[in-house]
């Protein structure tokens, strides 16, 4: 028998089962502010995706504190929600559970549910809330932040205590069900990528003829190398290319370069994201097929062949290849992980995401030079092979795409009352 229903009168909800009230935040919640005064608490939690997980307090990654007493204890069922720069970031997951005790950066609102509110439904409804973007329509104007004054008035389902158990664990068991294949596809994700990489790195240390008289290379991550090959330096194969541009931002191709796209134009991304240029004087002139290296992440893959025109930030370095050079078979090289810990190694800095490795030590940088017929050749046998695996892990990606779609849906429709827990 269907459930007798009615108008929430909350755009967001809709319609909802007839015994379900309505309160407010103010009702079922009391803002935390327990400060950790004389490091009382040492157990650094951070809010990342959605999820509440631990972070070392000794760290030198990221940006902490020098002093932990502003940070919230907070405790196991506390529910984190992350208000902060709202203008700029669409996309981020905001509402988290704790499910420990613990300190927290008092930059977030820590809400505790009241006795007679169970904690894991309200959690669900809330993350529910930020999925179907509520929070970024709070408060009036332009808002980078809201505060607890901003959300008290929220208006909160609720349905009995015994109906908040029943739909929480289910969700608990459903939630669980489906992180599981989410899981298993991540893991085949990385099986995928890591052999890629292997078939890279074989194709361009060791070439696609088959057997053939080996010589030792000198560098330690390739070994022995077919005979004929050469070794030689990245300038002796590449020019620095310090060309400025003075054309208005409007009249030029603005280019990027990323750890896992390599070099993309602004036009070909969905969403340009972090700090948008205000105008292209000073950037540096890339031609297709020109090598761009980010100085600071190529250790980390931030390097790669662009396939046009354009122009990119001053920060970045820009070669061009010299005669006998094929770029195309250096963007596969240069983007190996054997070749990264090169460029770490000759880099320099204060902490990892500091560490730059700056053009004389690049250029410096001993590498393979096998004959330009035979970078062809493995370009051509690498571009076809790594096209099979990118159209696995891409159908992989939109499986990620599909499960976290209906999982946003089943919580969705359970915590509004659309669907019942039988």
């Amino acid at each position: 028998m269907a459930r007798e229903i009615k108008d929430s009168g909350i755009e967001w909800i809709g319609e909802i089962p007839t015994d379900w009230s309505i309160g407010f935040a103010f009702q079922i919640f009391t803002p935390v502010k327990n400060r950790n005064i004389g490091l009382l608490e040492t157990n650094l939690l951070s809010l990342s995706y959605g999820k509440i997980k631990h972070k070392s307090i000794n760290t030198t990654e990221g940006l902490l504190p020098e002093s932990f007493d502003s940070y919230n204890i907070i405790e196991c069922d506390d529910i984190v929600l992350r208000l902060t720069d709202l203008q700029n970031d669409h996309k981020s997951l905001r509402v988290g559970r704790s499910i420990e005790r613990g300190i927290i950066t008092s930059a977030y609102l820590t809400l505790r549910p009241s006795n007679n509110s169970f904690s894991q439904y309200m959690y669900y409804f809330l993350y529910s809330f930020d999925i179907c973007k509520g929070l970024y329509g709070m408060g009036s104007g332009v808002r980078q932040g809201l505060n607890w004054d901003d959300i008290k008035h929220l208006q909160i389902l609720l349905p009995t205590l015994a109906e908040q158990q029943r739909i929480a664990a289910f969700l608990d068991r459903k939630c669980a069900e489906i992180d599981s294949v989410i899981a298993d596809t991540q893991k085949t994700i990385e099986e995928y990528k890591a052999l890629k990489q292997s078939i890279i790195t074989e194709a361009v240390t060791k070439g696609v003829r088959g057997e053939r008289k080996m010589k030792d290379s000198g560098v330690e991550w390739i070994g022995d190398v077919p005979e004929e090959w050469e070794v030689t330096r990245i300038k002796n194969l590449f020019a620095y290319r310090n060309e400025r541009n003075s054309l208005p931002l409007e009249d030029v191709n603005l280019i990027s370069l990323y750890t896992d796209k390599g070099v993309v134009q602004h036009s070909d991304l969905e969403e340009t994201t972090g700090n948008k240029a205000s105008n292209a004087d000073g950037y540096k002139l890339v031609y297709e097929n020109d090598i761009v290296v980010n100085i600071i992440l190529c250790w980390m893959g931030a390097i790669g062949r662009s396939a046009y025109n354009g122009v990119t930030s001053p920060a970045y370095d820009v070669y061009a290849p010299k005669a006998g050079t094929f770029s195309h078979f250096y963007h596969y090289y240069f983007r190996t992980q054997g070749f990264s810990g090169d460029c770490y190694k000759v880099g320099r800095g204060i902490m990892a995401m500091r560490w730059r490795t700056y053009s004389d030590q690049f250029r410096a940088l001993s590498v393979i030079y096998p004959s330009i017929q035979e970078q062809i050749e493995i370009v051509t046998y690498l571009d076809r092979k790594c096209a099979e695996i990118d159209r696995l892990i891409a159908a992989k990606q939109q499986l990620l795409t599909e499960l976290g779609s209906y999982k946003k849906s089943v919580i969705y429709e359970y915590v509004t009352g659309k669907k019942e827990v039988l």
